[in-house]
This record gives structure tokens, C-alpha cells and sequence, in this order.
């Protein structure tokens, strides 16, 4: 009798595909989302610089006032506006340094050469950054190669002028970074550091060594959450300080900033909590439920904290929650191994952390946090449990001191 293959794989497989695929289809979406600002504000200025160029200067074919508005504006989106009058001043000088060369010696390989030598030479000489000598050599070597029509030298320099004002402008009065795109990156950082704690509890629980492992990997990925987060902070500023139309939602950009200091501390010793765990999973050490219900939690009150960052409001009424978990936390269990003390330290730590994301100080987030007494046999601090070299340690009090952040 032959035996037919079960349809269960098939379908399985099947499932998977459609759920990757609505997947991709999701990200995709929200990449576009995401730029969609940006690439209207890059149109926008395109068109724009074309038409100052063709009325004010009178140019026929403004090529290089569009060109240099949608570098400019390239460049300025997610970045500060200082680079922004980097890559114009660049252009500008390529544009010129072409210019005058293609007028006094025509266009030809030698000139090609020379010329982009020349301009970003220039543009060293004057203590241009790398971005400006780069812009600097391109846009000279396009203008030798594009011969200007007779009686237009020079106009491409001022056209590359115009491409660049109108671009700043632009990213003055109209930046394409939202002032709330710090805030939402601020709350998927915390949800991240949320998924993570809750990996890690359901790692512990089922002795899942694969995912204690794919867990400290995420967890040590996170610091690129909090490097974006800086970026988007400082534009955030640059923006408000620039734009006068922007500058009454300074307190806000400036409240976000104020966050990056205890997310940083509390990444950190998220890194060792998991590593930690991923150890004792990989031992067989006992990890007492009860510190695995306190993963849980801070779980739980990270996805508060998200929340109301996501809703554009300080995350005060995650402190409760965060107060009763610092008791809780100063609860030993005598059956607990190293590894397990060194988990509930770490979250003693992280709670001190959030409740300083929540606008305490850090001296009073500690005291919110009772003294725990010193386990028998356990080591006073937690410091140098964890790799500081990939994982940043932090340390924190086990015994009779406060947590540390």
C-alpha cells in the first residue's frame, strides 16, 4: 500500500509563506510611510529650485538647482543641518571649480581628471569635511562632462546655489523628521527592551536554551535602537533651535533627550540580565519562579512606560507598578543559585533605570527601591558577573546596598 503524504506539512509551509509575506508586505509599507515626507519634500524642493532658478537668474536649464536641492535634502534627513550646508557648499564649489576650468580649457579626459583633483583640493585647502570634498569632486567632474550652451558659464554655479538655499530653507522651516519621531523611537525602544524580558522569562521557564541564546543576541542588537534614538534626539533639538516656527516645542525635544541616559543604563543591564539567564539555562542553575514572575512584570511595566511615551505623555503612572516591583524584588529565595541573584540584582536595576525614565531623579528612583538583605553565600554586588566587554555590566547592590545604575 503506498502511503500518501499528509497535507499537514504542506499547509504548514503554506502558513509560514503567507505570514512572511504579509510580513514583508507590512515593512515595506511602513518603510514608505516613513519616507513619505521625506520624499515629498524632496519633489517639493526640486521643484521649487527649478523655478527660482528659470525666473530670478532667467536660466533656460536650471540641471543643477533641482540636483543640488534633492542632495541637500537627502542629506538632511535624519541628520543635523550643519550637514545639509556641508553637501551645498560641496556642490557649490564642484560646480564652480568646473566651471572656470571648462571655460578656460575645454572639456576632455585630461580635464576631467584635473578638475576633479582640483575641486577637492579646494575643497580640503578651506577644511571642508569629507562630505563636502566628496560633492565637491563629483558635481565638478558632471559640469566638465556637461558643456554648458555658449553665453551660459557660471550659471550652473549660481543654479547650485539656488538648489542649496532653497533646500535649507526648506529644512528650516519645514523639516521632514516629525518632532514626534523622537518620542515614538523612544517608546519601540522600551517595547523592545519589553519583548526581550518576556523572552527571556519564557526562556527560563521552559529551560529553552536556543532561545536564551537568540534572546542575548537580540538584547546585545538593541543598542542600535538607542544610537538611532540619539541621532533622531540631537536632530530633534537642531531642529526646534533652528526653525523659528518649532522653537515653542523645545521642552518637549528636550524631555526626550533627558531619556537617553537611563535607557542607556537600562539596555545595559538588560544585557546582563540575559546573559545571566542564558548562562543558567545552559547550567541547569535554579532561577526561583518568583524572580521569573519579577521578568514578567518589568516586562509589563515597560509596556506601560511605551505606551504613554507613544501617547506623548510622561509615563508617570508607571511608577506605581514599578514601586510595588522594587518591594517585591527585595524578596530572597534561599534555593537560588548565583545566576538567580544576579537576575533579580539586574532587575533591581532596571527598576531604579525606569523609574528614572519616568522623571524621577536618579537618587530618588533609588530610594523608591528598598535595601535587600545579603543572601547566604551569594557575593555582595553583582559587578563583574557579566561581560562588561559585550555586555556593559553595570552592577548593582545585592546584598545590603541599594541598586546601582
Amino acid at each position: 500500500m503506498v502511503r500518501m503524504p499528509s497535507a499537514r506539512p504542506t499547509a504548514q509551509v503554506t502558513a509560514r509563506v503567507a505570514a512572511r509575506s504579509r510580513r514583508e508586505a507590512r515593512i515595506r509599507r511602513d518603510r514608505l510611510m516613513a519616507r513619505l515626507v521625506f520624499i515629498l519634500q524632496c519633489g517639493l524642493g526640486a521643484a521649487l529650485a527649478w523655478w527660482v532658478a528659470s525666473s530670478l537668474p532667467g536660466h533656460d536649464q536650471p540641471f543643477f538647482a533641482p540636483v543640488t536641492a534633492i542632495i541637500t535634502l537627502g542629506m538632511s534627513y535624519g541628520q543635523r543641518v550643519r550637514r545639509a550646508v556641508e553637501v551645498m557648499v560641496g556642490v557649490a564649489v564642484g560646480v564652480l571649480v568646473g566651471d572656470v576650468f571648462v571655460h578656460v580649457f575645454g572639456t576632455g579626459v585630461i580635464q576631467v581628471l584635473v578638475v576633479v583633483l582640483i575641486a577637492m583640493g579646494v575643497a580640503s585647502l578651506v577644511g571642508a569635511g569629507i562630505l563636502i570634498t566628496i560633492q565637491a569632486g563629483v558635481q565638478a567632474a558632471i559640469v566638465t562632462t556637461l558643456v554648458a550652451a555658449p553665453g551660459q558659464a557660471f550659471t550652473r554655479w549660481v543654479d547650485a546655489v539656488v538648489g542649496g538655499v532653497v533646500a535649507l530653507t526648506i529644512s528650516v522651516l519645514a523639516p521632514a523628521t516629525g518632532l514626534h519621531r523622537p518620542r515614538q523611537r523612544a517608546a519601540a525602544t522600551v517595547q523592545e527592551v519589553a519583548d526581550i524580558l518576556r523572552d527571556t522569562a519564557a526562556a527560563l521557564r521552559a529551560s529553552d536554551v536556543d532561545l536564551g541564546v537568540r534572546t542575548l543576541d537580540r538584547a546585545r542588537r538593541s543598542e542600535r535602537l538607542l544610537d538611532d534614538l540619539r541621532s533622531i534626539a540631537a536632530e530633534g533639538v537642531a531642529v526646534v533651535r533652528l526653525s523659528p516656527f518649532r522653537r515653542r516645542h523645545l521642552p518637549g525635544v528636550q524631555e526626550i533627550s533627558s531619556l537617553l541616559d537611563p535607557l542607556d543604563r537600562a539596555i545595559r543591564n538588560l544585557r546582563v540580565l540575559v546573559r545571566r539567564a542564558s548562562v543558567s539555562i545552559r547550567r541547569g542553575e535554579t532561577v526561583p519562579p518568583a524572580y521569573v514572575a519579577l521578568i514578567d512584570d518589568l516586562a509589563t511595566s515597560c509596556d506601560d512606560i511605551a505606551r504613554q511615551l507613544h501617547e506623548r505623555r510622561e509615563p508617570v503612572a508607571a511608577r506605581p507598578g514599578l514601586e510595588a516591583l522594587g518591594e517585591r524584588s527585595t524578596v530572597l529565595d534561599r534555593r537560588s543559585s548565583l545566576s538567580g541573584e544576579v537576575i533579580r540584582a539586574q532587575v533591581r536595576s532596571m527598576i531604579v533605570d525606569l523609574l528614572a525614565l519616568t522623571g524621577l531623579e536618579i537618587d530618588e528612583a533609588r530610594a523608591l527601591v528598598p535595601v535587600s538583605p545579603n543572601p547566604t553565600g551569594a557575593p555582595s554586588t553583582a559587578e563583574g558577573t557579566g561581560d562588561p566587554t559585550r555586555d556593559g555590566a553595570a552592577g548593582d547592590g545585592v546584598g545590603t546596598e541599594r541598586p546601582e545604575s
